[in-house]
């Protein structure tokens, strides 16, 4: 009974120590993908087609179905596109996945939801401030923690004119300000209360709606009196044909991003979760295909299939090609063949001794 019993525990310590090690290189991969990245989960799979820059999908884009490396950052570091593309800004130049400027990725309005992968095209900086009525604030309950859909009114919070910024810290030492004009980064735009901006290649970096110019609507981008409602940054997919996700407020004809409490906002500081950084390609087109929520992969192109199968067979196989090569490489080796002379002498003496 022993003797039978004795190979299925050897077989199930095995397979014990298999899943171990299985266990083990995940945690490890995991792990490494953390302290690289900064975030958990440290991958995000894109779902929609809104980075796209070729329909039947290229590498070196955000198409459906790739891996996106989520990188912690200070998203004061985050370059927009109108740094990029300025030539007197210490970032000109810098480009990621296609164009010039950071991809981040944010919740919408910092409210719970499919987060945003999009491009940081302008950030919005206080410039003059006034102080709130802190006095008013403390009367209807207000704090500076409160989530964004609780927040006061500007009415309320600033009497003497500006935007509610609860983010800031005002000139009284407190956080929350009144935001009585703007700046922007990679432009001319300094101590304005509304923001206007033609990405026209002269007044600031050229960006090309790719659609034709008719009515209201230019051939490149166009920021119109927008009045921000804080501080942030404000974004649009790379295949969003200028529709920004701030919406019409921004730029006339967006339909804008919408979250649980509206139209998105700039997009804060304590909203971004993170910059995106390498593309993994193809390997997030089975898990949309297997997802029973959202777009499912409805926007991942031909391509992906294509890319993940190659992937999946190079896999299979891998250990048929490496296995005979490293069995080549050993059996060649001179310690093997040394390790076969001495296990002959071995058998020699052995026998040497039994005759004896």
């Amino acid at each position: 009974m022993v003797d039978e019993a004795a190979p299925e525990t050897m077989s199930l310590t095995k397979l014990a120590r298999e899943v171990g090690i299985a266990v083990a290189m995940i945690a490890i991969l995991i792990g490494g993908l953390f302290l690289h990245t900064g975030t958990m989960p440290p991958l995000v799979v894109v779902e929609s087609s809104s980075m796209v820059h070729d329909e039947s999908g290229e590498i070196g884009s955000i198409d459906a179905g790739d891996l996106i490396l989520v990188h912690g950052r200070d998203p004061a570091g985050i370059v927009t596109f109108a740094e990029a593309t300025s030539s007197d800004h210490p970032d000109f130049g810098y480009a990621t996945h296609g164009m010039e400027g950071d991809v981040v990725i944010y919740e919408k309005n910092g409210e719970e939801g499919t987060p945003i992968i999009h491009r940081a095209i302008l950030r919005v900086l206080a410039n003059a401030t006034t102080s709130p009525d802190r006095a008013a604030l403390y009367e209807a309950g207000h704090m500076v923690s409160e989530s964004h859909s609780e927040e006061p009114s500007d009415d309320l919070a600033c009497p003497d004119g500006g935007v509610w910024d609860p983010t800031l810290r005002d000139a009284d030492g407190a956080m929350g300000t009144c935001v009585l004009s703007w700046d922007v980064p990679g432009t001319p735009v300094r101590n304005q209360n509304t923001v206007s901006i033609q990405f026209d290649g002269v007044e600031a970096g050229y960006y090309d709606c790719k659609r034709p110019a008719h009515g209201n609507a230019e051939a490149h981008l166009v920021v119109h009196e927008w009045q921000p409602t804080h501080q942030g940054l404000l974004t649009l997919g790379d295949a969003n044909q200028c529709s920004v996700d701030q919406g019409p407020s921004a730029t006339n004809g967006s339909a804008g991003v919408h979250g649980p409490s509206g139209v998105v906002e700039a997009i804060r500081t304590d909203w971004v979760i993170g910059r995106a950084g390498a593309e993994i390609p193809w390997l997030g087109t089975m898990k949309l295909a297997l997802s029973s929520s959202g777009p499912g992969a409805v926007y991942v192109p031909n391509s992906s299939y294509i890319g993940v199968v190659a992937v999946i067979a190079t896999i299979l196989a891998l250990p048929l090609v490496v296995d005979p090569v490293v069995h080549r490489i050993f059996s060649q080796s001179p310690e093997r063949e040394e390790a076969k002379r001495e296990r002959a002498m071995d058998l020699m003496l052995i026998a040497l001794s039994e005759e004896e």
